[in-house]
């Protein structure tokens, strides 16, 4: 008798359990559906955007190369449009100013080197860097000596993504200033640091040659520049151009696979 009184609260049990149940779902079934919807959209709508922003990424990176082969890609590069992403806006300006560049036109490169610099912004500091170093090895002779200080100075700051070759800079200048004892000591300053390659190394060991000093690092030499090296301009704008250095990194290769929004 025991048996069956218990199978029978076993059995109503169960049976609240599912109207229970039942009753949940009349009431909140809908929000598990809008759920399940809202999931399948939004993984609908975000394979749509990453495909288009592929095609977009593809059909820029062709332009760019089209435009690398014609015959005024700097205009060509400055031309193509790219469609409302910064990081393909920089890298567009980029390519431009290097195109003018080496087509002769320093005053043409270096503004397009800067607009390349201001579209990367604190979002790219690498490329942001990059684009002012190649503004001022393609500017030359055209930029302001005090202007030049100025972007050397932020671009060679401890830690900086081209502290090493803005500092070569910094030497260039200052060889073409006719301060020559600073640039040993900068020279000697820069040897000493971590990093260096094997290219940079030989480049300053031959300026160090053409200054008559000795090419190696002095061991045990701690030697620091004039309180005035910083702050005075490095060179008259009308000296000698800053000559470009072999090892300023290159800027990306246009692909066709997807670029940043």
């Amino acid at each position: 008798m025991a048996n069956q009184n218990d199978s029978f609260i076993d059995e109503v049990t169960a049976e609240l359990r599912r109207d229970r149940l039942f009753v949940g779902l009349k009431r909140y079934g809908w929000i598990v559906v809008l759920g399940v919807v809202g999931i399948v959209g939004g993984s609908a709508w975000y394979e749509y955007t990453r495909a288009q922003d592929a095609a977009r990424a593809e059909a820029w990176g062709d332009a760019i190369l089209a435009a690398e082969g014609s015959d005024d890609a700097a205009a060509a590069l400055a031309a193509v449009d790219p469609a409302g992403s910064t990081g393909r806006q920089a890298l567009s300006a980029l390519l431009a100013g290097s195109a003018a560049a080496e087509a002769g036109d320093p005053a043409k490169a270096a503004a397009d080197l800067r607009a390349a610099a201001e579209a990367a912004g604190a979002g790219d500091p690498v490329l942001r860097d990059l684009a002012l170093l190649k503004a001022v090895i393609a500017a030359g002779p055209t930029m302001g000596a005090a202007e030049r200080d100025a972007l050397l100075t932020d671009l060679s700051k401890p830690g900086a993504p081209f502290e090493l070759l803005a500092l070569e800079q910094k030497v260039v200048a200052l060889i073409a200033a006719n301060r020559r004892e600073d640039a040993v000591t900068l020279i000697r300053q820069i040897q000493k640091k971590d990093g260096l390659s094997e290219p940079l190394r030989r480049r300053l060991a031959e300026m160090m040659t053409t200054l008559d000093a000795d090419p190696e690092p002095v061991a045990g030499l701690d030697a620091q520049l004039p309180a005035d090296t910083a702050a005075a301009p490095l060179a008259d704008p009308a000296a000698a151009p800053v000559a470009e250095s072999s090892e300023t990194p290159s800027e990306p290769a246009p692909q066709t696979a997807p670029a940043a929004n």
